[in-house]
């Protein structure tokens, strides 16, 4: 099982643009949100220090600062750190999603096994592969009877000259 954390999240435009407090956010201010929202998305939490998370983001302080107020609807503060409650859950919903897909597979692999280590009624010897043998030494492969396309047999002919 990978332990790598999920490259991307999945966002609804309408999700956001319903929402009057990003509707009444200027550009600066909806510049902010995304970029926090990435950050959060990357790095799970941000500080919460105007002049800590200035720095973080690449902006300057006073910007930081005249916007926090309108975007911090979008978010929370936990121990000291702005988290995005919505990417949270989301994240949850990933990992849940990703152990039941694991058990699932767990589930599938012991039924395959099980099946594969059953005594044949013919002869007592365990089988261990997926195909039921057809008996003798007959092939499993079957021989084809298509024959080469008139494209294929100029170009095998042009070869020889």
């Amino acid at each position: 099982m990978q332990n790598r954390k999920p490259p991307a999240y999945q966002e609804y435009a309408a999700a956001i643009l319903t929402s009057l407090s990003f509707r009444k956010m200027t550009l600066q201010d909806r510049g902010l949100f995304y970029t926090m929202r990435l950050e959060c998305w990357v790095n799970i939490r941000l500080p919460s220090n105007h002049d800590e998370l200035a720095k973080v983001l690449g902006l300057p302080v006073e910007e930081v600062a005249s916007s926090l107020d309108v975007v911090m609807p979008f978010f929370d503060l936990q121990d000291g750190f702005i988290i995005c409650p919505e990417l949270e859950d989301y994240r949850t919903q990933l990992a849940d999603q990703k152990k039941k897909q694991s058990q699932g597979g767990k589930l599938g692999s012991a039924i395959t096994n099980s099946y594969r280590h059953t005594k044949t009624k013919d002869n007592g010897i365990t089988s261990t592969s997926r195909l039921p043998r057809q008996g003798g030494d007959e092939s499993l492969v079957q021989s084809s009877t298509v024959k080469l396309s008139q494209t294929q047999s100029i170009k095998e002919r042009s070869c020889f000259y």
